[in-house]
């Protein structure tokens, strides 16, 4: 009797639990080490901005304008930053996709960050997840360091008040856009299946291009190209290079979004390619019958780094070796020949190197994917069906970017100005901008 009992109310209490609804699945934690590790990319690629890109610009650049270089990429940079939270990210990589034509190219969702917390988390490319804190302050970097590149191009003669304008058109109708296509689900390039682990078309053919387009509006500085303008300070350049390779293991292994195997294969890429890179422009400096120079290692440097960024975790040791080489001695052909050749004043070569190595790098990552040079690719996709692939979204990039900087350059020219006047330039923008010198 009291085993049937016992049954009964067994039997009882299955039924009262299959009448309950199932209980809710536990709410994904960041794992730890992941989140810990991008925490520690961003700050890196924080450094690349200040102070590498800073230094690096800003001793290129003549002593009158030194000041004035890093203080344009300092404000632009956390200008892009606040941007991007109040509404940068929701178009980039917000959390409501639009349907039809729309979404391939913007994202939607909640501006000023509304509705995340401290408990939101972003998926990575496995079934972790990191802090969502953590994920848009990485990708904020990117916008930051991006808008900032362009201003290389535009050195010693743009007024920081058309920088401050320029910025925000910008960001908005360029760099959001094309983060989204290419970055995020349901955009265009990334649909396509383009390659790009960690920026080459967003950050630096985007850059590159952008930065052509508003030299060509601003017109050669003065002097150009009859006087010699060669960098102030060559040391600080050397220290802003190496700031920049440190930081770019945050931009390239921070973009694997886990510290594991592609955060590794991403890391020893961007030892090589750099090293690839910054020897190739020396050898090749010999060959054209000169020495071989700080300023040229440091060309050499950044061309191997904008090359293996697209293929960071999308080659194999010796592909991404093969990309430096080739990157530095196609930067080095844009700088010293394609420049003079079309005569516009590139100041900081930043569509020469960023722009040009962007290029090579995007393109070349199609190839270096590939199992027969030691790429991470299955095989699946044939070499020149990745390879129209990566045209397609140079092309696509190269479009936008160019067209989008000729309409925000307009906006700010027709406005403000773009350009400082005569008097300014030939004092330097340091004092007539900023009301300081960098040496007394």
């Amino acid at each position: 009797m009291k085993k049937s009992l016992s049954k009964l109310a067994a039997m009882a209490t299955g039924a009262v639990l299959l009448a309950q609804p199932a209980l809710a699945a536990p709410a994904a934690v960041p794992n730890p080490g992941n989140n810990a590790w991008m925490m520690t990319a961003t700050i890196l690629v924080l450094l690349m901005i200040i102070p590498g890109l800073t230094l690096f610009y800003g001793g290129l650049t003549r002593s009158k304008n030194m000041l004035s270089t890093m203080t344009q990429i300092g404000a632009t940079a956390s200008l892009a930053m606040i941007i991007w939270v109040m509404w940068g990210y929701s178009l980039a990589f917000g959390d409501t996709t639009y349907e039809g034509t729309l979404g391939l190219f913007i994202s939607g969702g909640s501006y000023f960050l509304a509705g995340t917390d401290m408990s939101s988390t972003a998926a990575t490319f496995t079934d972790e997840v990191i802090s969502k804190y953590v994920f848009i302050s990485f990708q904020m970097t990117f916008a930051a360091i991006t808008a900032a590149l362009i201003l290389g191009a535009t050195a010693e003669r743009m007024k920081f008040s058309a920088v401050m304008m320029f910025v925000p058109i910008w960001l908005t109708i360029v760099y959001f856009p094309i983060a989204h296509m290419v970055w995020a689900g349901g955009g265009l390039l990334f649909e396509a299946g383009a390659l790009d682990f960690a920026g080459g078309t967003v950050v630096h053919i985007n850059a590159g291009i952008s930065g052509l387009v508003l030299a060509y509006l601003l017109g050669k500085r003065r002097g150009y190209p009859q006087e010699p303008m060669p960098p102030h300070s060559l040391t600080l350049t050397m220290v802003g290079t190496g700031l920049l390779w440190v930081g770019w293991f945050g931009f390239n292994a921070g973009s694997a979004l886990e510290a594991d195997g592609s955060a590794g294969l991403a890391m020893i890429n961007t030892f090589v390619a750099t090293a690839a890179g910054a020897l190739t422009w020396m050898v090749i400096e010999r060959l054209a019958g000169h020495k071989g120079s700080a300023l040229g290692f440091c060309s050499g440097v950044i061309a191997g780094l904008v090359a293996v960024t697209p293929a960071a975790g999308n080659s194999g040791p010796f592909g991404a070796i093969l990309l430096g080489i080739v990157s530095s001695a196609v930067c080095y052909f844009a700088v010293a020949k394609l420049k003079t050749k079309f005569g516009y004043d590139d100041s900081l070569d930043a569509f020469g190197i960023h722009g040009v190595g962007g290029i090579v790098g995007a393109i070349g990552t199609g190839i270096v994917y590939q199992p027969f040079i030691g790429g991470p690719g299955d095989g699946s996709t044939a070499l020149l069906t990745q390879l129209w692939i990566q045209t397609e979204g140079v092309l696509v990039t190269l479009a936008w970017a160019g067209i989008g900087t000729l309409i925000a350059g307009y906006i700010v020219k027709l406005t403000i100005g773009l350009r400082v006047d005569e008097e300014t330039e030939v004092d330097g923008l340091d004092i007539a901008e900023h009301g300081e010198r960098a040496y007394n």
